[in-house]
């Protein structure tokens, strides 16, 4: 694989999805290759079955292989599920020589992330929201700033050992190797949400097939993430259920018919309905359709709401709420959200990549998408680190064992 290429993988619940860009001089993604497959091993965003998943990721990573013409060796994975929890949290550390320097902020962020976790959780990201120096609040970038002390805010998101160490053995039993392993939601922010929203106050919805994960941004930084396990997969057995039809005609009928609002449906209109076994098909309005879906949307929404409210964020949300993920492209889920959520709610697809547009421009790669972003920031930051000259590799001041132990005395007593 050429260096200038990165590559994406959405392990979904219902779908495996390959994703590979190429970074451009100028920073931009082209994409050049695409691959999808069903998902076969996942529940609510979990491996439950290694042999299937691993044959899903490996018949998407071959056909986009194929597409882009070039040989995957790794690849940025997507994570997501119940597991995954998050906190806010903060440290705070002495200015080592009265101007902030790199030194200073790894101590800083290391003072935020050591708090108690779980024995059977790991942290996944550790994602800055603002520092503060001497009392100065709001400071994103306090590198070069002088000052005696440095505190930082960061958002942690935790996941569970065993399901990142699941996800990771799929793909290295793929002959793959593991770049990142990304928070899904996080992604997902990356390729809909823009700065605006992110500064003014937003609240993401990814709905995917097993889990629906929530982030909500204000003065543009994440302040909390959660996961619902409840999204499409649940909508498709509600269908299954009721109309007395096989799941995979239910997802059929669900994807080409269905209407989260019952009154956008025509009761004119019909839906062929295939019998189970050998019983006939038989036909049903499109408003009785509705009416099985609109009552898991709309408990979904106030699934969502709850989670709003509980988070303390509801009233910072001035940008309202953004959708996106492929069970939130249902006619009808904008405008039942409004009615739900009582502030702006849009429909978002993904954007921040060159090429396909017309595949791409849906909300099922919005994580995709996200992901490809995400790697192209470690690209960059990789090839900055590899073009550094050789003097200032030298001249960069190496700090000893000796002395770090020197500093965390003086700061601690």
């Amino acid at each position: 694989m050429e260096n200038n290429m990165i590559v994406a993988l959405d392990i979904g619940t219902s779908k495996v999805l390959c994703l590979v860009g190429e970074v451009g001089i100028d920073g931009t993604i082209d994409i050049i290759g695409i691959g999808s497959h069903a998902s076969r091993g996942l529940k609510k965003g979990v491996v439950v079955n290694i042999e299937s998943t691993v044959s899903s990721i490996q018949r998407a990573v071959e056909e986009a292989e194929l597409m882009a013409g070039c040989k995957i060796h790794s690849v940025t994975v997507g994570i997501a599920g119940s597991h995954i929890n998050s906190m806010n949290s903060h440290g705070i550390v002495a200015v080592r020589d009265r101007e902030v320097t790199e030194y200073d902020l790894e101590r800083v962020i290391d003072a935020a992330k050591a708090v108690p976790i779980p024995a059977d959780q790991k942290i996944l990201h550790v994602l800055p929201q603002e520092y503060e120096i001497d009392g100065s609040e709001g400071i994103k970038e306090p590198l070069g700033m002088s000052g005696v002390r440095l505190e930082a805010k960061v958002h942690l998101v935790t996941g569970s050992v065993n399901a990142a160490q699941n996800i990771e053995k799929c793909v290295r039993r793929c002959g793959l190797e593991v770049d990142n392993l990304v928070l899904e939601q996080l992604a997902s922010s990356y390729s809909v949400l823009t700065e605006d929203e992110k500064e003014l106050g937003v609240c993401m919805v990814d709905i995917g097939g097993g889990t629906s994960d929530i982030s909500i941004f204000t003065g543009g930084s994440i302040r909390h993430t959660a996961v619902i396990p409840i999204a499409g997969d649940q909508v498709t057995n509600d269908i299954a259920m009721a109309l007395r039809t096989p799941t995979q005609h239910a997802e059929d009928i669900k994807v080409k018919y269905a209407c989260a609002l019952a009154q956008l449906a025509s009761a004119g209109e019909t839906v062929k309905v295939p019998g189970v076994g050998d019983r006939p098909a038989r036909d049903l309005s499109r408003q009785s359709l509705a009416e099985v879906v609109e009552p898991r949307y709309e408990e979904l929404f106030t699934l969502i709401q709850a989670e709003l409210r509980r988070s303390g964020f509801e009233d910072l949300v001035a940008a309202g709420v953004v959708l996106t993920g492929g069970t939130s492209k249902m006619e009808g889920a904008v405008e039942l959200a409004e009615e739900i959520f009582h502030m702006p709610v849009r429909l978002a697809t993904p954007h921040g990549a060159r090429g396909m547009e017309d595949i791409l421009d849906s909300p099922i790669y919005a994580t995709g998408i996200g992901l490809l972003q995400y790697a192209r920031h470690d690209h960059v930051v990789a090839a900055e680190e590899t073009t550094v000259g050789v003097n200032e590799v030298v001249n960069r001041p190496q700090v000893s064992v000796l002395e770090r132990m020197k500093a965390w005395f003086q700061s601690n007593f």
